[in-house]
Order: C-alpha cells, then structure tokens, then sequence
C-alpha cells in the first residue's frame, strides 16, 4: 500500500505542484489580454505566425513541461499559432534532460539529442503553420469568456488574479485525476512489460515509441531515456519517443480547447507523424549517437 501511495498518488501529487505556477501565470496573463484590448491580441498572434515555431522551440527545450501545459492554454485562446504549439511540444524535455545526467551519460549524446528536438521543433512547426491551418478553426478571438462560465469562476465581480486562480486549481484537479490513473496502470502493469515492448524492434521500435511518448505523463520519457543510455533501443526510437513526448500539454490541450476535438486529435496525429518520421529515418539511414 505504501508502494502504491508513493508511485501513484504522491508522484501524481509532486508532478501537478510543479505545474501551478506556470498554469497559474498563462491564465493570469489571458485575463489580462481579455480584459484589456483585443489589439493585444491581434499582436501577439502576428508575432507568434512569424517566429512562433522558433520561439516556441527555444522555450520548450528548458528542462520542465510546464511550458507545454501553458501553450496548450494559450492555442486554446488563439495567441499562437498552432505551428508555435507542435514546435512546443516537440522540443519540451520534461524528465530527459535530469535523467540524462543522472545517468551519467555523455554530455555530447545530451547535447545532440537537445539540438534535434530544437532543430525539428523549428522545421514541424512550421510545417505545421502552412499544413494545418486549412483544416484547423482560426477564430483568433479570445474566448476566455466561455472558460470562466464553464469554470464558475463570475469573473466579472472578482480581480484578474481570482479568475486566474480558479481556472489554475479546476486545471490541475483535471490534470491530477488523469495522471493518478496513468500512474496506477503503469504501477500494475509494470516498467518492465512497456520496456519489452519497446526492446529490440528496429523502424517498428520508433513507432511504437511514438505511441508511448504520447502518454501525458513524465514516466513515458523516463523510460525511454533510459533504454537509450543503456543502449538497447535505436537512436530513432529515442528521438521518436522524446519528441512525442510533450508532458501534460495534451492533457491541457484536450481541456482547455474541448469545443473542438477534431482539432485537437489533428494536432496529436501532427506530433505523432512529426516524432515517427524523424525516428524511422533516423533508423534507415543508420544514424547513431
């Protein structure tokens, strides 16, 4: 029972502490935007469409996944583009980066594995922004409105902070609930019978990596760095798996954008295709690091 509270509940528990601040602050600063100017907007959203990929790229690979929740949050309002999302998403590091040094792997090997989850952020993303947008809705106004109804927060009688608050605890209640039942099917079924799936499957390995990468929960990226440094999975299957992996971002994303759910699914199958075909080419031509 002990084992159980520690892997589950008090994992789960720590893994949405840390995200409260960066959630909190993205909803404050979303008040703030609707209760200023929709000029503010219209601003952000330019800048985004231009360099958004390369920005959002250079925010996700700091070594934590709160900024893949904030931008999940942010898409949902229209203040980035979908582009600066998936480069988020797939450059963010969650656990690799302590893992990596934990480990005691090669800081060269780090270094490689930081440069192409940056580099592919950057090209995705904006693959992304020229692919997506036709079949994505692009309503660029800030419906932070509708969230506070669904939320019951009456925003419109309290401060920005209130509001932002509200929306930050119904979010991380959201995310705790799904990370605690993530968490109790890995600790029945087991680290050792996900790793076996993985284990030894050239090409095939780097889509199944995919797959696990794609659970929101920071223990899909644990596992895969460490059968990387222990060297029994190819580099392809690492990166496909380490760029998939986008923390708790999906799990925010589904939230905070649930008026559309096409879209969403769109975007998961965009990361999904992003991390896959960079793991199996990786594999056909045999690159190593």
């Amino acid at each position: 029972m002990s084992e159980f509270f520690d892997e589950v509940l008090l994992d789960a528990l720590l893994d949405v502490v840390k995200l409260l601040p960066f959630l909190f602050i993205t909803f404050l600063i979303m008040e703030y935007i609707e209760h200023k100017s929709s000029r503010i907007t219209a601003k952000i959203v330019r800048a985004s469409g231009s360099w958004g990929p390369v920005l959002g790229a250079a925010a996700g690979i700091v070594p934590q996944c709160g900024f893949s929740a904030s931008a999940s949050n942010l898409y949902s309002q229209r203040l980035i583009t979908v582009g600066t999302l998936i480069a988020v998403y797939l450059s963010t590091s969650d656990e690799m980066i302590p893992i990596f040094l934990s480990e005691g792997a090669s800081i060269p090997m780090l270094l490689k594995v930081l440069a192409c989850k940056f580099l592919f952020g950057i090209i995705f993303g904006f693959i992304a922004d020229k692919l997506l947008r036709r079949f994505l809705v692009r309503d660029s106004k800030v419906h932070i409105t509708e969230m506070c109804a669904d939320d019951h927060c009456e925003c419109d009688d309290h401060s920005v902070f209130y509001a932002a608050l509200i929306h930050t605890l119904k979010t991380a209640v959201y995310i705790l609930v799904f990370t605690i039942a993530f968490n109790a099917i890995l600790h029945f079924i087991g680290e050792e019978a996900l790793k076996n799936v993985i284990i030894g499957r050239p090409i095939i390995g780097s889509l199944i990596t995919g797959i696990v990468g794609l659970i929101p929960n920071c223990a899909a990226s644990i596992i895969i760095t460490e059968l990387a440094i222990e060297g029994v999975i190819t580099t392809g299957a690492m990166l496909s798996g380490l760029l998939v992996g986008a923390g708790v971002g999906l799990l925010v994303l589904f939230r905070a954008n649930k008026e559309h759910p096409r879209d969403n699914l769109i975007i998961v199958a965009m990361l999904y295709a992003s991390g896959a075909i960079v793991g199996v080419l990786f594999d056909l031509l045999n690159i190593s690091f």
